[in-house]
This record gives structure tokens, sequence and C-alpha cells, in this order.
């Protein structure tokens, strides 16, 4: 299996009971800086789920860019940022850290399936198999 390499900000997240923490790597709390995000997962519900992925500022042509990340994070431009989430760690109380990572890919696509109010793409590379979700708001019309 292969996974693109994101240019951003590795991101647990934290749901429990509806309540959303982003933390970093080191365990600082960022849910502050990213309220868009936190609001988006906090979409999948009553849940208690433990995410391990990536945020990211994308471009028009769909790679990601580390310094606009960087520049929409101290200018509060926040609301176009994306969260990939690319692993389920914790799932209701339980770690399934122990299940093939295949099998906690397909449950945390079950899992962001269930939430209408979050993104998710699917793409398959040259060789092996790769999922990708995709989690933020849906523009409002």
């Amino acid at each position: 299996m292969h996974e693109l390499r994101y240019d951003g900000y590795r991101i647990h997240a934290r749901l429990d009971s509806g309540r959303v923490k982003l933390l970093t790597r080191t365990g600082l709390d960022w849910t502050h800086r990213y309220g868009v995000t936190a609001r988006a997962l906090a979409a999948l519900g009553k849940q208690s789920v433990y995410l391990d992925g990536e945020l990211c500022a994308m471009r028009t042509d769909g790679t990601t860019s580390f310094s606009e990340l960087q520049a929409a994070t101290d200018e509060g431009r926040t609301t176009q940022l994306v969260y990939f989430a690319f692993d389920l760690l914790f799932l209701n109380g339980q770690d399934i850290t122990g299940l093939a990572l295949l099998d906690r890919k397909e449950a945390l696509k079950r899992l962001l399936r269930r939430c209408a109010a979050v993104h998710l793409v699917q793409r398959s590379p040259h060789r092996g198999w790769q999922a990708l979700f995709r989690c933020g708001l849906r523009r409002q019309s």
C-alpha cells in the first residue's frame, strides 16, 4: 500500500461525546486555531474516536502547500484548510491499532461516510491500494 506525502501539519483529532480536540504530535492543543476543522469533525456525533491525519492548504492544482498553510494560520484564514484523516486509532473506547491497517482504513471510510458534513475522497494509484479521506465542511450556496 502506498500513501501520498502531504505538506501540512500532522494533527491527531480526538472526538469524545461530540467534543473535539486537535492535537499536534507533541500534544499541543490547536483546536482554537482551526475551529472550522473542529466543527466539521464534531459532525461525526457522540462517538469516541481518535484519528491520525494531516491538516493542509490545497492549491487549485490539488497539491498541498506548507507555506500557504502557515500564511493561512498566521492570518486567521483557516476556513479553506483540509484535514486528511488517514488512520483510525481508537473507536468508541477501544484501541484498534492491533487490527490490520486496511481494516482500520475501511472502518474510517465507514465512519466518515455517515457524516453529511464531511467529504470523502478515494483515489487509487498505479500500483497497490491507497485510500485518502478528506474531511472538511461543504460550501454553503
